[in-house]
């Protein structure tokens, strides 16, 4: 039987083209683990300008140069640290700049400390070996009080309450004085739980029956599809990861990722899906009552390809239990375990997670501990 051509979204390509641009990433390694040619990858690399694998004279980076390049990132990123930390030090006076350097040169080498906020590391170790002035004993005592306060409080208490429990206990201070021995100390108050984001009230356009009815198993590939999001803190704020999964070898054959909430997340996963799986028919695709399941746009959508639809029941989440699983998975396997910076940070983890590891190599209970491709490859073959 003739083999269907594969079509690959943008995204799918800009993800595959940042991991080639990662400092001693093989190009080769690369498009086999995404399943693909190494010649589609280079074309893909060549259509956004990307040198994979050579530098500017035309070699390959050799491992001197690489574990050079490496202490060079991890010293600048040291002094960036260093200066997020203290970004208003720089015009303190030295006696200051003294005492950050004191309480951080566990976690950072004190020369570097020194030369970044500008001031001598022989300056810093007279200052250490002088006897403690009047005012610091007084901020000690004071401290020791705030942090009694603030335990009390079971780290509740912001520096308006705790400076009057020290007024209370017979302490002449003022809250600003408070503020910064907290701040100086790292102490603060318990801020309220970020909150999840929301779905916007839309009206519901269609609710399809349950017609998976919790059948996780599939007799062939492109027959039950499972759908669902999740969301995912970053320090630019949520970023969405939309999923469509195939219930034969619970491989993921679609996804996007975007940074809103909206239907046309839903949209890209499902349309990938259809793309690299040969637009196949009469697939049953399964999701929640969700706004955007439910939507004009993405009902039309399934309806143009010949997808029929099933939705669980409402707050009934063990109805798609395979999407949970997978979310779940991939949470606490790679998401769990770091915190993202930005958005594109995260896009290329989890690019990384499905493409790179969770389909080809994963060894999955469900399959006989083997992966979704492993398995798709012996049952298909």
């Amino acid at each position: 039987m003739a083999r269907e051509r594969r079509l690959f979204s943008e995204e799918f390509k800009r993800e595959a083209v940042k991991l080639v641009g990662q400092p001693g990433a093989s190009k080769a390694a690369i498009a086999r683990d995404l399943g693909i040619g190494a010649n589609l990858l280079g074309r893909w690399c060549r259509d956004a300008n990307v040198d994979a694998e050579v530098t500017g004279g035309g070699e390959k980076v050799s491992t001197q140069e690489y574990e050079r390049m490496r202490r060079e990132l991890a010293k600048v990123k040291t002094e960036r640290d260093i200066l997020k930390k203290a970004p208003r030090l720089l015009r303190s006076r030295p006696q200051v700049k003294y005492g950050f350097i004191a309480k951080y040169r566990a976690i950072w080498p004190t020369r570097t400390m020194c030369r970044l906020l500008g001031v001598s590391s022989s300056g810093f170790y007279d200052w250490l070996g002088r006897p403690i002035s009047a005012h610091e004993r007084e901020n000690a005592q004071l401290l020791k009080a705030i942090k009694h306060s603030h335990e009390a409080s079971d780290g509740t208490y912001g520096s308006p309450r705790v400076v009057r429990d020290l007024i209370d206990a017979g302490f002449a201070c003022s809250e600003n004085r408070v503020a910064r021995l907290m701040k100086a100390a790292g102490i603060k108050a318990r801020h309220k739980r970020r909150r999840a984001p929301g779905q916007l009230d839309s009206p519901v356009h269609a609710i399809a029956p349950n017609l998976l009815d919790r059948q996780f198993e599939a007799p062939g590939p492109n027959q039950k599809w499972a759908a669902d999001f999740t969301y995912v803190w970053t320090g630019e704020g949520w970023l969405f990861v939309a999923v469509v999964l195939d219930l034969y070898s619970r491989r993921v054959v679609g996804w996007s990722m975007q940074p809103t909430m909206t239907a046309q997340l839903v949209m890209d996963a499902l349309l990938m899906a259809i793309f690299r799986r040969g637009r196949p028919r009469a697939v049953l695709h399964h999701s929640d009552q969700g706004s955007q399941y439910t939507s004009e746009d993405f009902q039309r959508l399934l309806e143009s390809h010949g997808i029929v639809c099933s939705m669980s029941r409402r707050g009934n989440c063990w109805d798609n239990a395979a999407m949970e699983s997978f979310f779940s998975t991939l949470k606490t396997e790679r998401l769990s375990k770091k915190h993202y910076r930005t958005r594109d940070d995260l896009r290329a983890d989890v690019f990384d997670y499905i493409e790179r590891f969770y389909n080809p190599r994963r060894r999955h209970s469900t399959l006989g501990y083997i992966s979704p491709v492993q398995f798709e490859n012996l049952k298909c073959a």
